[in-house]
């Protein structure tokens, strides 16, 4: 027999004495003033912390303001925390001098991790190609490892599993093409001398990705060719690079040969002179054709050529 009472839950000694609203504001996040020395950066994050002009902007405005926003951090096994979103906000700190930064500090798994990460940052104005390039891949892996999981029952962003768990996300999260995204992922297997010309703009972003597709050894060798001569290749020279990579032809001859190949010319258009219809139909008899009216008008002018010529005589 089940004793009287025993169904019954005590509220706890924290419930008895504090408010409804204190209760509620228990389960907020709640903003934390960290020193910096115990903020440490995002493993392997993606995107580079710049001093450039935005940067001193920033500074200048920390030292009048302070941070605004809060940079959103995890606790680390080793002590300290994460930066997940605000490396930015950080180092701007560290240059104004000030010692502590208001932080969010929120436990949260890698995946979750990394996606919000590539999220908060993927809004900024400037981004390198190469930053695009590995935090799409970063994304794309942790979004499925997530939908691997059978203890989750939504997404990072709060859309069920049973969507598609794919680069379509990333794509759409990204406000971009699903080809887009691609063509960012497969700059991953360039070589870090070649990403870096599609950075400085010494290379464009499609024939790049084209030349994704070359081993790292014929990289290196189209590198040195393009550095001896000065050159880059265009999408349609890219292209034969490829196909003669996997054809296993590539060859320095063949990079020579692909590299000095010219377009065929185009023959140029002979000029032409524009009469509208509307000038001339008047001087025709109705129903004429534009094409009927320009062999009159010729003929008319080699009549006006010959006599021309008789009375020059």
């Amino acid at each position: 027999m089940r004793e009287y009472g025993s169904n019954i839950n005590l509220p706890s000694l924290d419930n008895l004495f504090s408010s409804e609203q204190e209760r509620q504001d228990a389960k907020l996040e709640k903003i934390q003033i960290l020193p910096l020395t115990e903020l440490h950066p995002f493993r392997n994050h993606p995107f580079q912390v710049r001093d450039d002009d935005e940067m001193d902007k920033m500074v200048d405005s920390v030292k009048a303001y302070g941070v605004m926003t809060p940079a959103i951090v995890r606790p680390r096994q080793d002590g300290g925390y994460e930066i997940v979103a605000g490396h930015r906000r950080c180092h701007a700190s560290q240059r104004a001098g000030v010692e502590t930064m208001p932080c969010i500090v929120r436990d949260m798994d890698d995946d979750t991790a990394i996606i919000l990460m590539v999220d908060s940052n993927c809004q900024r104005e400037h981004i390198l190609p190469s930053e695009k390039a590995k935090a799409y891949e970063m994304k794309l892996e942790a979004i499925k490892r997530q939908g691997q999981r059978t203890d989750l029952t939504s997404g990072q962003l709060g859309q069920k599993l049973s969507r598609p768990i794919s680069v379509e996300q990333v794509a759409d999260d990204a406000g971009t093409s699903i080809k887009q995204v691609q063509r960012f992922i497969r700059l991953n297997k360039l070589t870090p001398e070649l990403m870096k010309m599609v950075d400085d703009g010494k290379l464009k972003t499609t024939p790049a990705v084209e030349l994704s597709y070359l081993t790292p050894e014929e990289q290196e060798d189209f590198l040195s060719y393009m550095e001896s001569e000065g050159c880059t290749p265009s999408l349609s020279q890219a292209q034969k690079l490829k196909e003669a990579s996997k054809e296993s032809v590539l060859t320095l001859e063949k990079i020579q040969h692909i590299m000095a190949a010219k377009p065929p010319s185009v023959k140029p258009r002979d000029p032409q002179l524009m009469i509208p219809v509307a000038k001339v139909e008047r001087y025709f008899p109705k129903g004429f054709t534009s094409d009927q009216m320009q062999q009159v008008i010729v003929k008319l002018l080699e009549n006006y050529a010959r006599a021309h010529q008789h009375g020059s005589r």
